[in-house]
This record gives structure tokens, C-alpha cells and sequence, in this order.
């Protein structure tokens, strides 16, 4: 083989394996968690910030929280049940009761009662404090707050595709209801439409 020919090849060779390496790198950059971006057109954290502020500044604004408050001069304790994705997609419903959450506790219109799962570990605490804690300092079992409405709701989403061009609709609906009676006080939807444009479609 010539000297000639082996350059070649060589440069060839080279130029192959810069191309993969280039082709292979990763660019990440940080952006604003606050700054809404939208890549597939899917549920994602800017909804669930957007729709959980709207729902709660709804629901705090409404005459039951009022009525409760007259009635029995406190603030109405809430707990946030399950919010169940009925939609197609996955959807990470965690993040969405966190946001509602935050909402309910950071408006100080409403005592916040902690979760199930968070309550059993608060409850296995007490337990342990029983055996191993000082009188001063131990908790007794059987204060807790009970909850007077539960929050409960579900997402679900309809897809609408033709050719290219795909619709995606989200409708939220989270209803509160009082623990001591089974009343529906109140009710809240929300809806998102979303159209999204592709070159290629998938799904």
C-alpha cells in the first residue's frame, strides 16, 4: 500500500471519528425553573404549577370556607386525598398534589392536615418516643387533628390527531368534601388545550 494511499485513509479515518464524537456530545444548559417550556406538547411542570395555583385560589375564595369559619370559629382543617391520572398518558400526579399543597398551606386561610403515609411515620415516631423519649419531651398519642374536607379529584386528557397536527385537551376536576357529613362544597375544573405542530408524529 502506498504511503499516499495510507494518508488518505488515515485522514479518513480521523475525520469519521471527530464527526461520531461531535455527534455523540451533550449540550446542557440552565434555564429558569419558572420559565415555561413545552418540548412534546405532554402535561408537564408548568401546567401542574399553573393549574394547581388557579384551582386553589378558587376554592379559598369560596363561601364554604367562610361559612365554616362563622360557624365554628376556627379555620377549616384540609387534607389533600387522591388525585387519580385517568388520562393515556403518564403523568406525574405527585408533583401536582405537592403544588396544591403549597398553595393551600402558603394562603393561611386553612390548617393543613399531613397525608396518610405521612401521618403513619409521624405515628411510628410517637411510638418510638414512648420507649425511648424523656417524659419532658415525649408526645402523647392520640392529639392529632383531624381534617373537616378532604380534596379529591382527577386529570384526564382526550387526544384529537390528523395527519401532522395533534390536540391534546386536559380537563382537571378536584372536588372538596366535608368529612363530617359527606357534602360536596365545592367544585373546580379546569381545561388546557394544547396544539402541537410536528414535522414527524409520534406518540
Amino acid at each position: 500500500m502506498s504511503r499516499s494511499m495510507f494518508s488518505t485513509k488515515s485522514a479518513v479515518v480521523v475525520l469519521f471519528l471527530a464527526l461520531f464524537a461531535s455527534g455523540c456530545s451533550t449540550e446542557v444548559q440552565r434555564v429558569d425553573a419558572n420559565k415555561a417550556i413545552d418540548l412534546s406538547g405532554a402535561w408537564n411542570d408548568t401546567d401542574s404549577q399553573l393549574v394547581a395555583e388557579e384551582m386553589m385560589k378558587d376554592v379559598l375564595n369560596r363561601v364554604w370556607i367562610d361559612d365554616f369559619s362563622r360557624e365554628h370559629k376556627r379555620q377549616p382543617a384540609v387534607i389533600v386525598g387522591e388525585v387519580r391520572n385517568l388520562s393515556n398518558e403518564h403523568i406525574n400526579v405527585n408533583t401536582f398534589v405537592s403544588e396544591v399543597e403549597r398553595n393551600l398551606i402558603n394562603s393561611g386561610r386553612v390548617q393543613f392536615v399531613a397525608s396518610s403515609t405521612e401521618r403513619q411515620e409521624i405515628r411510628d415516631e410517637r411510638k418510638d418516643q414512648d420507649l425511648n423519649a424523656s417524659e419532658a419531651t415525649r408526645k402523647a398519642m392520640g392529639q392529632e387533628k383531624g381534617a373537616d374536607f378532604m380534596l379529591k379529584g382527577t386529570i384526564n386528557t382526550i387526544i384529537d390527531v390528523s395527519g401532522k397536527t395533534q390536540l391534546r385537551y386536559y380537563q382537571v376536576d378536584l372536588n372538596l368534601i366535608s368529612l363530617a357529613d359527606n357534602r360536596l362544597v365545592w367544585m373546580g375544573q379546569k381545561k388546557i388545550k394544547k396544539l402541537v405542530e410536528r414535522s414527524t408524529l409520534t406518540f
